[in-house]
């Protein structure tokens, strides 16, 4: 069979061919039809993530989306994490309790697109940020997939108005595609800046704030929210530290929570995917992407990397 081989740490993947799979105990083998490329894959093929260097050569891929017994699936692999092979083969084993029926109708391309990146948005907004129907929610980083899926999960749990924020002008253009009420240009780190444009447009105070990249975004956003106010944290791509002050913290007992995918049940992921998946084939949830054959999987592999890829990079098997 045909797969991707990370063969050394910090080089893109190769296309080689490798001998299918045997299932164990407890295992299925999935046809793999769509994998993304995320820039988990790439951290853990780098060799510089807290996971450690990863064992060579080895399969990349957290996630794909296949079929196994008949039934179109989603599942997740430790690919880079811990010794194994991932999604990036156009067979993989399994663990049968692992995979996730999705719903009919669903397209395989558009579900590997959203995977855990969506997972992340509607469980930071739901389950984590308590998002109620007829409040103000501010999305940073809404250029990127979890961005857009939040702009577009949070209108679908009954956010009366959403304000989006992203630093380059193709991320904001793809905040507006994602249907926010309007966008926030994040090209500053002057926290009183940024707050003053988050001011300009929100509708009085906001109650949400879901920020996937902390610094001085997260800290200007904070000074937006009411009294009681939610800021949920699941990244850092900004900056590992903020500069949100104490006063804003005690004058309006705001809450800073954090969020990861990693503290999820199997069960807790599962439903969520399956939720994700039903908006999706019901055409209400989707994100900028490229679709890439696997032929092509070493170029792409870069421009995910280097941050030249136009959207979610999913590489397709069959």
């Amino acid at each position: 069979m045909r797969a991707l081989e990370i063969r050394r740490p910090g080089r893109p993947p190769v296309v080689t061919e490798r001998p299918a799979p045997a299932p164990g105990a407890g295992e299925a083998l999935v046809e793999v039809l769509a994998a993304p490329i995320t820039p988990l894959d790439v951290l853990c093929a780098s060799g510089t993530s807290y996971f450690g260097t990863p064992s060579t050569p080895y399969v990349p891929g957290v996630q794909g989306v296949g079929a196994a017994g008949g039934r179109l699936v989603w599942f997740p692999t430790s690919a880079g994490m811990a010794p194994g092979d991932g999604s990036m083969a156009e067979v993989v084993r399994v663990p049968e309790a692992d995979l996730v029926e999705l719903p009919e109708g669903a397209d395989p391309v558009a579900v590997a697109a959203l995977g855990l990146s969506a997972v992340a948005a509607h469980l930071a907004l739901t389950w984590r940020g308590e998002l109620a129907a007829g409040e103000q929610v501010i999305v940073l980083g809404a250029g990127g997939v979890v961005g857009q899926a939040a702009v577009q999960l949070a209108r679908i749990a009954g956010a009366r108005r959403v304000v989006a924020a992203a630093r380059s002008a193709s991320g904001r253009e793809r905040a507006k595609q994602a249907g926010a009420d309007a966008v926030v240009a994040l090209d500053t780190d002057d926290v009183a800046e940024l707050a003053a444009r988050f001011e300009a447009v929100t509708d009085g105070p906001a109650d949400l704030v879901l920020d996937p990249l902390f610094g001085p975004p997260a800290a200007a956003a904070a000074r937006t929210l009411r009294t009681g106010g939610r800021l949920v944290n699941l990244g850092g791509s900004a900056s590992e530290t903020c500069p949100i002050d104490s006063a804003t913290l005690r004058s309006r007992s705001l809450r800073l929570l954090g969020y990861t995918n990693n503290e999820l049940t199997s069960g807790q992921r599962a439903a969520a995917v399956a939720t994700v998946a039903g908006h999706a084939a019901r055409g209400r949830l989707t994100v900028a992407h490229e679709v890439v054959p696997l032929d092509a999987a070493g170029p792409a592999w870069t421009r995910q990397a280097d941050g030249t890829a136009s959207g979610r990079i999913v590489l397709t098997l069959r």
